[in-house]
């Protein structure tokens, strides 16, 4: 039903505008008594197979929704209800930034796909701590940090700190986000080091609190095998938990939309289903070179439960939506934990 009669009607209006309707209608049903457990007896799906220890962390099954969703902190607790076992909120700044000009969001329907250059639009991270205050503990929450546009290169760390501390009381996990294209210069900080420079400050930081919590890192798709290998090598040296792979990617290849209405749309992040055997070549090329010592989240590309297990198939631990559950409606997340399982059974 979702793809046959709402899709078609939610496509017929801007994207960024249908993304806060639908965020308002799901925060104004949760307001109906008995709505978290008759979303959860459609939605929710799990099974020992599924269940993930990651980092220290239990995930209850594989599939998590990625950060840009949720990026206040405002609709994870009603979202929890969609079947995900973990949902990254962000990504937050240290300052409330209204993001890139408007229209700033597009879908490429007949790629599945989207391109956005939202620019990290955001209430800022004083905001998002005080929304997390309400949270219950139904779901894993991760917190996907990044720097305000206006912050130089030079004080980019600052600002991972800033954020990685505010929130740090209050998530499961942390993400630094390097990579997000949308922001300009901000691949830069992937470069050897300045990554380092933001990683091993982030880690000094968490050596002092009385508790450990994971730190991943979220790396572009875009990247050289060289470069990934820089990367690695990082991660282990400055005792990062893990790696999101990948971010959205700059490349436009193999589009079945017309360049034309690419090029109208211009700059911005691809993700969705072109973005998948970009995804699939990083995580192999990571956990073959780690001999799977440092776990991956596989992020992009996967619209299809055959998708998230081919993610799996390639060496990741879980894998996190954003488009697919775009496209593919409110029971993808189910959908994907039943092929997870069927496949962990009978590899």
């Amino acid at each position: 039903m979702y793809k046959a009669l709402i899709r078609p009607l939610l496509f017929l209006f801007d994207a960024e505008q249908i993304h806060h309707l639908i965020v308002k209608l799901v925060k104004s049903l949760a307001l109906i008594p008995g709505f978290k457990q008759i979303a959860g007896f459609f939605f929710r799906y799990s099974g020992s197979k599924l269940t993930t220890t990651l980092a220290g962390l239990e995930f209850k099954n594989k599939v998590g929704l990625a950060a840009g969703f949720d990026k206040n902190a405002e609709i994870y607790r009603q979202f929890a209800s969609f079947g995900f076992s973990f949902i990254e909120i962000g990504t937050v700044t240290p300052l409330p930034q209204p993001g890139n000009q408007k229209p700033r969001l597009f879908r490429l329907p007949k790629d599945r796909a989207l391109i956005n250059r939202m620019g990290f639009n955001n209430k800022g991270v004083a905001y998002a701590v005080n929304q997390l205050k309400k949270r219950d503990h139904s779901v894993i929450i991760g917190g996907n940090i990044g720097k305000n546009t206006e912050t130089t290169d030079e004080k980019a760390s600052d600002d991972y700190v800033k954020c990685f501390n505010a929130l740090y009381d209050d998530v499961d996990y942390l993400t630094v986000n390097v990579s997000c294209p949308n922001i300009a210069g901000l691949e830069k900080l992937q470069d050897r080091d300045s990554l380092k420079e933001i990683l091993h400050r982030i880690m000094e930081e968490r050596n002092k609190k009385n508790f450990r919590k994971p730190v991943f890192l979220k790396i572009s798709p875009d990247l050289s095998f060289q470069h990934i290998d820089e990367i690695i090598a990082l991660c282990h040296e400055e005792g990062v938990d893990g790696i999101i792979a990948t971010n959205t990617t700059t490349k436009r290849e193999n589009l079945v939309t017309p360049d034309s209405r690419v090029k109208e749309i211009g700059q911005g992040g691809l993700s969705g289903a072109p973005l998948k055997n970009q995804v699939l070549q990083v995580i192999s090329y990571i956990c073959k070179q780690t001999n799977n010592t440092l776990p991956v989240i596989g992020s992009g590309g996967v619209l299809t439960p055959e998708d998230a297990v081919d993610l799996i198939k390639a060496g990741a631990s879980l894998v996190q939506v954003y488009t697919g559950f775009i496209y593919e409606g409110p029971f993808l997340a189910k959908r994907i934990n039943k092929a997870l399982e069927k496949y962990l059974i009978h590899p």
